[in-house]
């Protein structure tokens, strides 16, 4: 099996201009809002001139978007334009916005880890895309999913939240999507390069429970490959 490493991340990068990036930061911890770091992908190969990219872990909330613009500009220059994504999901709509965000900005986007500083044989840690994420990893100008890592859909929901004198205090309720959220992500997919029956079979999908796309799925919906 070909390995993802430090010659995915050199050929991906062809064609893809560079950011001012500098300072390096750690991965977000599990459950925590998405934050953004620098993470260098190392490789006996690259002796010392290893490629330095983006790494985004965590769940995607309404600030994410602007997060990366202000990560991007606050850090100075290095990074190639290349997003390491691992999320469980988080808001649909902020998905959508950190999707556009990263086609305005060009970059490409893989499903994968961080290393924690390490130096890699040329493979990276696997990463996780479910839920809402996978509208954001829709907006990669180039998708990667390796084969280790996992991309996941199911039917979207929300829930209200009402006072109910009957029952002692505040009641949440589970909603569903009216068809308007649904016709809006299609458009969006459709728009970022991705076949939008990918968000029909998320809709036919339990809300309850993730549905691990499988490779011949990706193909199929034109979401992602394995490798260049």
């Amino acid at each position: 099996m070909k390995s993802i490493g430090a010659e995915l991340f050199r050929r991906l990068a062809t064609g893809l201009s560079l950011f001012a990036l500098l300072a390096a930061g750690l991965p977000a911890r599990a459950g925590e809002t998405m934050s953004f770091s620098l993470v260098s992908v190392a490789s006996p190969n690259c002796r010392g001139n290893c490629p330095v990219v983006i790494s985004g872990q965590g769940q995607i909330d309404d600030g994410t978007a602007q997060s990366l613009v202000e990560f991007l500009q606050q850090n100075g220059s290095g990074a190639n334009r290349i997003l390491l994504l691992d999320s469980p999901g988080g808001h649909v709509q902020a998905a959508m916005e950190l999707g556009a965000t990263i086609r305005r900005l060009g970059m490409a986007v893989v499903v994968a880890r961080p290393g924690g500083g390490r130096a890699y044989d040329g493979n990276l840690p696997p990463g996780i895309c479910y839920s809402a994420c996978v509208y954001a990893l829709m907006g990669g100008k180039k998708r990667v999913v390796p084969p280790q890592s996992r991309v996941g859909i199911h039917r979207m929901y929300n829930y209200s939240t009402n006072f109910d004198a009957a029952q002692g205090g505040f009641v949440s309720e589970r909603y569903f999507d009216d068809g308007g959220m649904r016709r809006k992500l299609s458009n969006y997919a459709r728009r970022m390069g991705v076949d939008s029956g990918l968000i029909d079979l998320a809709e036919r999908s339990s809300p309850d429970q993730v549905h691990v796309l499988t490779r011949a799925e990706m193909q199929r919906w034109r979401l992602a490959s394995q490798r260049l």
